[in-house]
């Protein structure tokens, strides 16, 4: 017998065990009470996180009307100045923010926000960093989306603060596949975002947001800044302060040419071997701030059109889902291509 069970309910038939069991429990709510506080009539929507939450809430809430976030970014080498987590950290302060965004041009919505995937593709592999294959990325998110499609959740938003080619394809591969599948609205937000803002594609929209043109210094450190350089430790000085080695305001610009991204770790093993690409000592909340309000602003007129039941336009991708040699696939097609050239070789070889 367990001896965790107390002694009168061990005696008890099934049936009264249960009944003893629930004497005195508080009868939960249909809907719970959001995470950002009691409402008047909390089926009137609210941000809630998934995994509080029993199944019978969950089957309670109007799909039509429910939209769910969750975060698919690898925890990864950030130079010796971040933490491993960035990705994540920043990918969750613009999902917070959107889902309130979000109800404010969706009044009455549910947002729920799901468990992040802490693993990622193309990553830079030391101590902490979690590195999984694309193809593992691709399913794992895949399915993630079709266990919510599956029981009825027509709006699926991936986040994601990782600007790895391979793993924003592997995203962008498997929002397409469970929306084909499952006849819903899945959207990997990322792909179409990081790579124009790391490509300097948003700087007007920047000096806009800070009012002020940017400095001479700055200036210089947009250039080749994509991993936690001036932006992400700006972004991290803004959402985790606390997170930052101060040492950041004293590191040297780390700067590499394109061939050098054909080494595997390239910032681990060239240069200052010191993991981060661009200039950290130029970073401030204030840069931050700028860069989460224009990623905010970005995402939300891309977001929009998609829980838009009306806007058949609603897709988007990368240009990197276009590059062949990304797609999770590819390898597989080309061991295939190779077995069948070497068939037909040997076919001509002997005929």
């Amino acid at each position: 017998m367990n001896s965790n069970v107390p002694r009168n309910l061990a005696a008890c038939p099934t049936g009264n065990r249960l009944t003893l069991l629930n004497k005195g429990l508080p009868k939960m709510p249909e809907v719970p009470t959001p995470i950002d506080g009691p409402r008047a009539e909390p089926r009137n929507g609210g941000i809630f996180r998934l995994e509080e939450l029993s199944f019978t809430q969950l089957e309670a809430l109007d799909r039509d009307r429910v939209v769910v976030l969750f975060t698919v970014s690898p925890l990864e080498e950030h130079g010796p100045h971040l933490p491993v987590g960035t990705d994540l950290f920043t990918a969750n302060s613009v999902c917070r923010k959107l889902a309130e965004r979000i109800l404010d041009h969706k009044p009455g919505w549910t947002v729920l926000i799901g468990p992040n995937l802490p693993i990622g593709a193309s990553a830079f592999d030391r101590a902490g960093t979690l590195l999984a294959r694309a193809r593992t990325v691709r399913n794992a998110t895949l399915d993630y989306g079709a266990a919510l499609a599956r029981h009825g959740f027509r709006y699926l938003l991936v986040m994601n603060g990782h600007g790895g080619p391979r793993h924003i394809v592997a995203l962008e591969e498997a929002a397409a596949a469970v929306s084909r599948r499952y006849k819903v609205r899945m959207f990997s937000v990322s792909g179409v975002v990081l790579w124009d803002f790391m490509r300097g594609r948003y700087a007007n929209r920047l000096e806009a947001i800070l009012g002020r043109p940017f400095t001479a210094a700055e200036r210089e450190a947009l250039k080749g800044d994509t991993h936690a350089g001036m932006w992400e430790t700006s972004l991290i000085l803004l959402s985790r302060p606390e997170l930052v080695n101060p040492a950041y305001a004293g590191l040297p610009a780390a700067r590499f040419r394109l061939i050098d991204a054909l080494h595997r770790n390239y910032p681990l093993q060239l240069g200052n071997r010191m993991g981060y690409i661009g200039t950290p000592s130029a970073a401030c909340a204030e840069l931050g701030e700028a860069a989460q309000r224009l990623f905010l602003e970005v995402v939300g007129e891309l977001v929009l059109p998609v829980l838009d039941a009306q806007n058949r336009n609603w897709r988007r991708t990368s240009f990197l889902y276009k590059i062949p040699f990304l797609r999770t696939a590819f390898p597989y097609v080309l061991a295939v291509a190779a077995v069948g050239l070497a068939a037909w070789g040997i076919i001509q070889w002997f005929y």
